[in-house]
């Protein structure tokens, strides 16, 4: 088949296969998997190029790197060194000595033993950031973690591609080896300092200078040139590819033009990062799994289960996990990665290991790239059946007088608690987001870890002594869980609601809430009338024509909620059509009383 037709069929299989693999709650990435082994030599042979076609593909890891190292300023980069260097250099040596260990407990030789330590101890850095990122889960306790971890890794891929070679060297080529690493030592410091000397000095002022023409194809060139230009350079010197466009997302974190290079280069991440897991799945040879299928799953199990329980004690012990985060965090890294792949190709072409061995150690990968997905889908549903999710201590709140009790404490929350903080007034704050609590009290705020929607923590903040409670919870089911409780067992406190939306505020109505503001809306409003004065009408009249929609919607939603047309959707469609006519009506009289005046 041309490339064409090859890329149509890629296509076809990925946008089959990917939705029914989300739709059963298997996730994308076995989506891609399986669609690789449909259409690879194994499979129905449309593609037979794997190589060619991985390389091609392993460069949406470099482009998912560099994204993600837009995220990263340099400051918090190093503030991050310790668990980098630390925790990430602990968990590959360890895995390394046990993988290696277990391997000469079998009688195999000790060059076996390393390369199977070096290539089994790494994990999947595309394939756990995808997982992290589609359960949106990067930004956790073990997100962040796993992604420290995975950034050493990354690193010491490279000592141990250089190290390989020396375990068939002699002894009369050791000296010019290791003038041949001094050399590329050399190499390396001087191509760090020119991407950093570039990304710091040169590449901001080049990248104002083409975005200035405003061109849109000729910025999304230069992002792909930024990101292409680094890769290539590190891959010169022997480096990865995803370190050099990480390193240049970094130094570029900082600038103004971090926003437009990922908008630019989104697409193309999401794109090859698909094809990536496409070309994993055609590695996978079905005739060898068959031929040897206990063995081989057997392997990538027994793989899974030491790397899971190990890298689960160093988050734990290390990483100061709870119990359930330092498991996840353990399935997450528990399986082998594209690294190995090219380890084995390496070991391979250097006659360490042998074609068959080779093929079982790709198969042994690529099936605990499968199961990883699967083990972390089981291990959710069973944490979730027995109600095992670990939550830190809600804070003991010291008594004290309060005017005020402020449940949710975000961006909607603060506003209130700094007024009151200005003014003196007492008031107590609660937030069920550890992470955000931290944050917040770095600023000097005081501010509760608590689950506002348990009676006893409302008991604990003494709402019922206080005057005002102030409902700010983003979610909107614990927002009505905690309107709920405040209404049964402190009748007299008032309550200030906001709601997210305008369903949002139906459903606090219904619980009984008699005040309550949309959260946007009022801002909504002020745009509004500076829209209506930019498109030339008088300030006056503008301020007249929003206050006229906001009375009339006002109305509407409280007659929508009297008359109970909102848990009816053709009802309230029709509602809302009546009053938008009506608001019509009501603009066309104003402006008839205007002309008359």
């Amino acid at each position: 088949m041309n490339p064409l037709g090859q890329l149509v069929v890629l296509f076809l299989v990925a946008v089959i296969a990917v939705p029914l693999f989300k739709r059963a709650g298997l996730g994308a990435l076995l989506g891609y998997i399986a669609a690789g082994m449909l259409i690879g030599p194994h499979g129905i042979g449309v593609v037979g190029d794997v190589d060619n076609m991985l390389h091609i593909s392993e460069f949406g890891v470099v482009l998912l790197m560099f994204v993600i190292g837009l995220e990263l300023q340099f400051s918090r980069l190093r503030a991050l060194r310790k668990p980098i260097f630390g925790l990430g250099s602990l968990q590959v040596l360890t895995a390394m000595l046990i993988i290696g260990g277990l391997v000469v407990l079998t009688g195999r030789d000790i060059a076996l033993a390393i390369v199977l330590g070096c290539g089994l101890a790494l994990s999947s850095t595309a394939f756990v950031l995808q997982l992290l990122a589609e359960k949106k889960e990067l930004a956790t306790g073990h997100g962040r973690l796993a992604f420290t971890i995975l950034l050493f890794q990354d690193m010491a891929a490279v000592p141990m591609l250089a190290f390989i070679p020396f375990l068939v060297s002699g002894d009369a080529e050791e000296a010019t080896n290791w003038t041949e690493i001094l050399l590329g030592i050399g190499q390396v410091a001087v191509t760090f300092a020119i991407i950093v000397v570039a990304g710091r000095y040169l590449l901001r002022h080049a990248l104002r200078f083409i975005h200035a023409t405003r061109v849109r194809e000729v910025s999304i060139a230069a992002a792909l040139l930024v990101v292409t230009g680094t890769a290539y350079l590190m891959e010169s010197v022997g480096l990865s590819m995803a370190l050099g466009a990480f390193v240049a997302g970094v130094l570029l974190a900082d600038s103004e033009f971090r926003h437009q290079l990922e908008a630019d280069i989104e697409p193309f991440k999401g794109l090859l990062l698909g094809l990536f897991f496409i070309s994993v799945g055609m590695t996978l040879n079905l005739g060898a799994v068959l031929a040897d299928p206990l063995i081989l799953i057997a392997g990538a199990a027994g793989l899974m289960l030491i790397k899971a329980l190990l890298i689960a004690a160093i988050g734990h012990w290390g990483g100061k996990l709870g119990g359930i985060s330092a498991l996840r965090l353990g399935l997450l890294l528990s399986q082998g990665g594209e690294f190995g792949f090219v380890i084995f190709s390496l070991a391979t072409q250097l006659a360490l290991i042998d074609r068959t061995l080779h093929e079982q150690l790709i198969a042994v990968v690529t099936i605990s790239m499968v199961l990883t997905p699967l083990a972390l889908t089981v291990f959710e549903r069973i944490v979730a059946r027995l109600g095992g999710e670990e939550k830190p201590p809600f804070d003991t709140i010291e008594d004290g007088r309060t005017g005020a009790v402020i449940a949710g404490f975000g961006r909607f929350g603060q506003i209130s608690g700094r007024l009151l903080r200005s003014l003196n007034v007492p008031f107590t704050a609660l937030d069920v987001n550890p992470d955000q609590v931290d944050v917040v009290r770095r600023f000097g705020n005081k501010v509760h870890y608590g689950d506002a929607s348990q009676l006893d923590v409302l008991r604990a903040a003494r709402v019922g002594e206080a005057k005002v409670f102030i409902l700010a919870i983003d979610d909107i089911d614990a927002s009505l869980r905690t309107v709920n409780l405040v209404r049964k067992y402190f009748p007299d406190v008032r309550i200030l609601a906001r709601a997210r939306n305008r369903r949002h505020a139906h459903m606090l109505m219904d619980a009984g809430v008699r005040w309550l503001v949309r959260e946007t809306y009022h801002s909504a409003l002020l745009m509004a009338e500076e829209m209506l004065v930019s498109l030339g009408r008088e300030r006056d009249e503008a301020q007249d024509l929003v206050k006229l929609f906001q009375e009339t919607d006002q109305r509407n939603l409280a007659r929508q909620h009297e008359k109970g047309l909102h848990h009816d959707a053709a009802k309230i469609l029709q509602s809302s059509r009546d009053a938008a006519e009506e608001l019509t009506r009501l603009f066309e009289e104003d402006q008839e009383e205007r002309r008359e005046g």
